[in-house]
């Protein structure tokens, strides 16, 4: 269907309409008199063939169309707004911005802080919002990209989208530091004997995804959505971890764990920013990106070397 016989202020009635579910909030919140939300919503309900909004009672209720409409009319909303905020040009040291940014707390520990204090330094008038990524981030991931300026995360996990590479990382298995069962080097065997916690979304670990490659099936025991709470749950437990050493490190001393090498060969992890196509030509976009490139590139220069071996308490 091509745009030009569409009516798109169509699309701000509609995403209210289907939010709100009432003609007269609808029409407040865009701008609209009842008369012309109703009228609104008559050309909505002609052009899709659907009452889209059904009465239930003294309510209304959305049909099986609009709960489908409901996700796209918002990504379609959020995509066009940031469509026409693009700007030809982008002065850091005296604009007024706000960027939005998703990422795991790995991400925003090891990246996101320092990135944080080099934006403040050189765009003061620039503010990051970070926000937890979403766990269906691989099923939706047009739209999610389409309501922030980027995402931190490996490559690996999606594809399909620009993407600029930051710094790697290798893998490190934490341990309890009481933990006498596992001696100066874990092994295979330590792998499928003992229980385990992990991040809740495993696909974003490809190191662990090789276990089962190498017939290891981990026994979780706990999965939890914070890379930062895993030293803490495996301290004083017979519980293993995989997890970032550059994060590792960072956390080394918070809780009472070992640090030990895989005992396989565990594929490095290459941390990017990806970003919706719809950015790629803003001037705004484009110093972000450079700026996060700039800080990513200084982390990749202090490659974190192998872990030294530590015997258990």
């Amino acid at each position: 269907m091509s745009l030009s016989g569409l009516d798109l202020n169509l699309v701000l009635s509609l995403r209210a309409l289907l939010e709100e579910r009432n003609v007269t909030r609808a029409g407040q919140r865009v701008g609209l008199s009842q008369p012309a939300m109703s009228a609104a919503l008559a050309r909505l309900r002609r052009h899709f063939d659907d009452d889209l909004l059904a009465r239930v009672g003294k309510q209304y209720e959305l049909t099986a169309l609009g709960r489908a409409l409901l996700d796209r009319t918002s990504t379609a909303c959020d995509l066009l707004e940031r469509v026409f905020s693009s700007r030809a040009d982008f002065a850091p040291g005296s604009e007024e911005h706000e960027f939005t940014l998703l990422t795991s707390d790995y991400a925003l520990a090891v990246f996101g802080a320092e990135f944080a204090r080099t934006v403040h330094a050189e765009a003061p008038g620039v503010r990051l919002r970070f926000q937890r990524t979403p766990i269906d981030v691989t099923e939706e991931t047009a739209p999610l990209l389409s309501t922030a300026d980027g995402l931190l995360m490996p490559r690996g996990v999606i594809s399909g989208f620009p993407a600029v590479d930051l710094y790697t990382d290798r893998w490190v298995f934490l341990v309890a530091e009481t933990n006498d069962e596992v001696g100066d080097q874990l092994t295979m065997d330590d792998l499928a004997r003992l229980p385990w916690v992990i991040y809740q979304r495993a696909y974003d670990a490809p190191a662990a995804r090789q276990l089962s490659m190498l017939g290891v099936d981990p026994r979780v025991e706990i999965s939890v959505d914070s890379f930062q709470a895993l030293p803490f749950l495996v301290a004083g437990t017979r519980r293993i971890a995989l997890v970032q050493q550059r994060l590792a490190e960072l956390l080394r001393g918070v809780a009472a764990v070992r640090l030990m090498e895989p005992p396989y060969g565990a594929v490095p992890l290459q941390e990017a920013l990806w970003w919706h196509p719809v950015h790629t030509h803003d001037a705004a976009h484009i110093w972000l990106r450079e700026t996060a490139a700039r800080v990513g590139a200084e982390l990749a220069a202090s490659e974190p070397g192998r872990i030294a071996t530590v015997a258990p308490r």
